[in-house]
Formats: C-alpha cells, sequence, structure tokens
C-alpha cells in the first residue's frame, strides 16, 4: 500500500491492536492468534496493528514479531490493513520494519524506545532511520519515552514523506492542539491513550478524529457502537456506555500498573477467546477482578 493511500484509510474510522495469543507456558499460538484474526475481521475496524501494545510488542523477540505480522497480512491483509508494531533500539526496529515490509505489511507504527530517555533530537533521527529504512508509511506512537514537539514533526515530515500519521499516547492536550493546528493535513492524527474511548470526544473535539480501541479486542460490537456514536454527536449512546461500562472498567484497570494489556486479556477469555497469559513482567488479573470485568460484559449483550 502506498503511504498516502495508508493514510487516507487511517483518516477515518475505528482502528484496533488484536491480542498475541500464547500458550499456557507462554509460547506464541500462531492458531490462536488466526483464529483470534478470524472473529475480528468482519467488525469494521479501518485497520489493525500487528505486535502493538495491547499485543505485547515488548516481550516479544524479533522472530516472534515476524512470525506474527506474517500471519496477520496472511489472514486480514486483503480485508484489512495490517500495521506493524515496531520497537526496542534503531537496529532492532529497522529489521522489524524490513521484515514487516517484505511479509506485506501496509504500515508501520513505531512505538516508544524503551527504558532510555533520550533527547528529540535522538529520538527524531530514531524515527527517520525507520522510516528511511522502508518505502511504505510510518505513523510515529507519541508516548512515554518518545516525546516529540511540532518543531521536530515538522522537520521529520520534510524527511520522511512516508511519515503519514501522528497517534499520541500522552494526553497533553496543549502539546496535541499545537501539532494539530501546525502540521494541519500533513498527518493522519490518531488517539492512542490507553482505553481511548474515555477521551474520544475530546480529542475529536481539538480535529483528533480517529482512534484505536483496546476493547474491540472482547467486546467488539460496542466498540463500533461507541465509536459511531462518537462521530454522530450521540452523546445520549456515549454517556450511557461511559456509565454503564467504560468507568467501572478503568476503575478495575487501573488498580495494577500493566493492567491495560491483562484486562484485555481476561476480558477476551470471558467471551470464549482467550489469548493465554500475559508475558512478564506483566500479571494477570485476579479471579475476584474477573468475575467484575464479567458482570459489567453481561449486561452490554451478546458481540
Amino acid at each position: 500500500m502506498e503511504p498516502q493511500a495508508l493514510k487516507a484509510v487511517v483518516s477515518e474510522g475505528l482502528l484496533s491492536f488484536p491480542l498475541t495469543d500464547f500458550t499456557a507456558d507462554g509460547t506464541f499460538d500462531p492458531g490462536g492468534y488466526a483464529r483470534r484474526l478470524e472473529w475480528l475481521k468482519p467488525y469494521g475496524a479501518s485497520a489493525l496493528f500487528a505486535a502493538g501494545g495491547t499485543g505485547e510488542l515488548f516481550s516479544l523477540t524479533p522472530d516472534e514479531h515476524k512470525s506474527i505480522v506474517s500471519l496477520a497480512v496472511e489472514v486480514c491483509g486483503k480485508e484489512v490493513p495490517i500495521i506493524a508494531g515496531v520497537g526496542y533500539s534503531t537496529r532492532i526496529a529497522i529489521e522489524m520494519a524490513q521484515a514487516a515490509e517484505k511479509a506485506g505489511a501496509a504500515g508501520i507504527l513505531v512505538l516508544p524506545h524503551y527504558l532510555t530517555e533520550a533527547d528529540q533530537d535522538g529520538v527524531a533521527a530514531h524515527v527517520e532511520a525507520i522510516c528511511k529504512s522502508v518505502g511504505i508509511g510510518v505513523i510515529i506512537y507519541n508516548r512515554a519515552t518518545c516525546k516529540l514537539g511540532a518543531d521536530r514533526l515538522a522537520r521529520l515530515a520534510e524527511r520522511c514523506p512516508n511519515l503519514i500519521g501522528f497517534k499520541d499516547g500522552l494526553g497533553d492536550i496543549e502539546l496535541m492542539t499545537t501539532i494539530r493546528r501546525r502540521m494541519g493535513d500533513r498527518f493522519s492524527y490518531l488517539g492512542g491513550l490507553p482505553t481511548a474511548e474515555v477521551y474520544a470526544a475530546a480529542y475529536r473535539a481539538i480535529g483528533v478524529p480517529v482512534y484505536s480501541s483496546a476493547v474491540f479486542n472482547f467486546i467488539p460490537r460496542t466498540a463500533m457502537e461507541f465509536y459511531r456514536a462518537v462521530a454522530s454527536g450521540d452523546t445520549a449512546t456515549t454517556d450511557r456506555l461511559l456509565d454503564q461500562f467504560f468507568l467501572p472498567y478503568l476503575a478495575i484497570r487501573n488498580r495494577k500498573a500493566g493492567y491495560a494489556v491483562s484486562i484485555v486479556k481476561a476480558g477476551a477469555a470471558i467471551v470464549g477467546r482467550p489469548a493465554g497469559p500475559v508475558r512478564a513482567p506483566l500479571v494477570d488479573c485476579t479471579p475476584a477482578e474477573v468475575e467484575e470485568l464479567r458482570a459489567l460484559i453481561e449486561v452490554l449483550g451478546p458481540q
């Protein structure tokens, strides 16, 4: 897919990060992953991020990443564009990006490099090197150790024609507004905060109409219903779902660091689509928390 075609795809609709399936001992489960993608494919996501944050990129080996992206392209690529998450050091991220391009991925999402804090010039050099290593479209994920402002993004846009998207995971409205006003239509803009539904209306108001949904992994019908309600200004529906599901869900998710992934895996198991345990250093939700989540899901009805 040409970078500008990918930009058009991710400029509207709902996006999601499928979970990565593991067996009980933590080994990648390709059969389970393929079945998950087949299940999610018809629900209407504009694109899917393989090996993204909810897919536990941070715990995968490069060989596992290659297998996951290749399988996602094989299962979904003809119907739903696959965007591959990449991370770690610059050289590992380039290796991942090039393998994903070879496998047929439509684009790359650059997740933050891990642990090491870096100056914006260094982060920009990291992103530029990844962009220049591939011909497909690249989206940068501003989150954690990867925090770029409008000036660096403007320079990157000049140097990297295939840098077509900006995803925000910081929640800094002043920064997001500055970037949106400075860069205009040069990028597509995506909301990327954990449980993005809670921020969706506010982000839409500042010109960020698209977001990625983690709960799409286990309540895809409700996730699409919420997205359409935000897009149409149906506040009765968004208010109902926020009160009925999303705010109580956040109360569980916020109990432990890393639960943004763990609770999604718990939800998938509850609806009969188990993806196995999370990998260390994450921890799974407790049995009591799983039951709390089950009660919230049951109120929503069949998915």
